[in-house]
């Protein structure tokens, strides 16, 4: 008998995810078959039933779990072919809204619209859209920008690499109607990728400092510029004090174009931080 939508999908994932992984360095911590320890409990919960070993899940319960809090979140057998599975695979690694904004993204929604929540306004946009092949490569483009975003990315960047190839190929190849590659399990490509371990843009108080524009006005460019105002009447007697108050005027001026180029540079690396992880309206 052929397999559904989430069935294939399903498949394709259960094979990156692997089976049981206890990685001290994964976010998602312990976890089996890509199902977190704190899922399972959760599902568990929810079924008055007691919490237990993730070893001992059974392939029922793993598959009703990916069905209720992904597939069914990412309103899976309302997207196309290929494009489902991309989104899932997503919404399993890093999130079902983290995956929900990349598709929203891709599909050139924007501001309080991208809120990766699939509705009724994605699957709209998502209708109007006829090259699904150019859609799952853009999905998966912001993914990939996201991932080089996190802090562990030099751990893992292989991993997740080969993950996100692999899932393009399968994605593009359901999209036109093909079977796909086959597909083994990479090395760390399970690991967890959330937006918890984003990098942090870099602070703007260095320029502020530099500029004048820290707490306080405690600016060295500031104090620099006071100290050359005290010593310029005696500049026209003394060659040594002419030649202290020339260094000042320079080392002010170099420190208050220093300031202003680096306030430039760290707005600019917050906004493509926050571009990289959907954090603002674009």
């Amino acid at each position: 008998m052929a397999m559904n939508e989430f069935e294939r999908s399903l498949a394709k994932v259960l094979v990156h995810e692997g089976g049981y992984v206890h990685d001290p360095r994964d976010p998602g911590g312990e976890t089996n078959q890509g199902v977190t320890k704190k899922v399972y409990d959760d599902y568990r919960r929810n079924l008055g039933a007691k919490t237990q070993s993730i070893k001992l899940m059974t392939n029922g319960e793993r598959d009703s779990i990916y069905r209720m809090r992904y597939w069914s979140l990412i309103k899976g057998d309302s997207l196309p072919a290929g494009v489902g599975y991309v989104v899932f695979d997503g919404a399993v690694n890093s999130g079902v809204k983290q995956s929900g904004m990349w598709l929203q993204r891709a599909l050139g929604m924007t501001g309080a619209a991208v809120d990766g929540v699939i509705g009724p306004g994605t699957l709209a946009a998502l209708r109007g859209i006829n090259d699904h092949d150019a859609l799952i490569a853009r999905i998966l483009d912001r993914r990939m920008t996201f991932l080089k975003n996190l802090k562990i990315w030099k751990t893992y960047r292989k991993g997740w690499t080969s993950r996100v190839n692999d899932v393009r190929a399968i994605g593009q190849a359901w999209a036109s109607g093909s079977v796909g590659p086959e597909i083994t399990f990479i090395d760390k490509a399970n690991v967890k990728a959330r937006i918890e371990d984003a990098k942090t843009a870099p602070t703007k108080g260095i320029a502020d400092a530099a500029t004048g524009g820290g707490v306080g006005s405690g600016a060295l460019a500031a104090t620099l510029q006071q100290v050359q105002d005290q010593l310029a009447p005696f500049s026209a007697g003394s060659a040594l004090i002419g030649h202290v108050v020339a260094g000042l005027v320079i080392a002010t001026g170099v420190l208050t174009i220093g300031g202003v180029a680096y306030r430039w540079y760290a707005t600019r690396k917050k906004a493509e931080l926050a571009d990289a992880l959907d954090k603002v309206p674009v």
